[in-house]
């Protein structure tokens, strides 16, 4: 299974890159982020997508996720829902099977610090429940922190930033810390220029000068099929990388 993760910023703006994606990786899940848009409001060859159940919970210009399951994964509608602590069209899971895969956008924290870690360890309670269930939990999307100091350019280090503060790390993992696995450093432990996002300016993308805050967040058994997670840096415009996730 491909799953794939993106914060697009602006679906109306990046549909073109994103259906070429989509045709070019053919991912069997597509969670996207900061889709900026209503329902209504998402371009036709998107919200129509051949070969998936599409959900788009949007509601204004602002935050917005999305979750696009392949019909061929699964023949029947998922279950689509959102959590209590969804806010701000932040939320959106989808259950098929014994699996539960969500779409999430954490608020960056810069005019609502709170905010955020009450968003952070709403997850927290979320992802143990759901793992008291039994069933397996993907977890795909922006999380606005910067796990540690190695997930951040050196250049981009500074101590007490939001994205890099102790109490955001300490809530991310206790996230963790519930049965869940980080898919792409498990299985880069050492690659220090793993980086999903970019300032947009002084060509920052371009010189790989960034920070590594999009994440595929797998339940410990579901991990254990995880063969890779690489972040294409080359794709897009947004300010974000997509990361695509294949599970054996």
């Amino acid at each position: 299974m491909k799953i794939a993760t993106w914060n697009v910023n602006g679906i109306r703006k990046r549909e073109p890159e994103v259906l070429a994606w989509i045709e070019k990786e053919r991912p069997d899940v597509l969670c996207l982020q900061e889709i900026k848009a209503k329902p209504e409001q998402v371009p036709a060859a998107l919200c129509e997508l051949g070969g998936y159940w599409c959900y788009w919970h949007g509601a204004s210009g602002y935050s917005g996720v999305s979750l696009q399951v392949s019909k061929e994964l699964c023949p029947t509608p998922p279950v689509f829902s959102h959590p209590e602590f969804d806010h701000e069209t932040r939320v959106v899971e989808a259950t098929f099977d014994d699996l539960v895969i969500a779409s999430i956008y954490v608020p960056n924290g810069g005019k609502d610090f709170a905010a955020k870690m009450r968003f952070l360890e709403a997850m927290a309670a979320y992802v143990a429940a759901q793992r008291a269930t039994g069933r397996s939990l993907v977890l795909c999307g922006d999380m606005n922190v910067a796990r540690s100091d190695q997930d951040v350019h050196p250049k981009e280090r500074k101590a007490g930033v939001i994205g890099q503060r102790p109490d955001e790390r300490a809530l991310f993992e206790r996230i963790l810390g519930h049965g869940m696995v980080d898919v792409a450093r498990t299985l880069q432990p050492d690659d220090a220029e793993m980086f999903t996002w970019w300032a947009p300016w002084r060509s920052m993308r371009q010189r790989n000068i960034g920070w590594r805050i999009d994440y595929v967040l797998a339940s410990e058994g579901y991990a254990t099929r995880a063969v890779s997670c690489p972040a294409f840096r080359e794709v897009g415009t947004s300010d974000h990388a997509p990361l695509l996730a294949t599970f054996t």
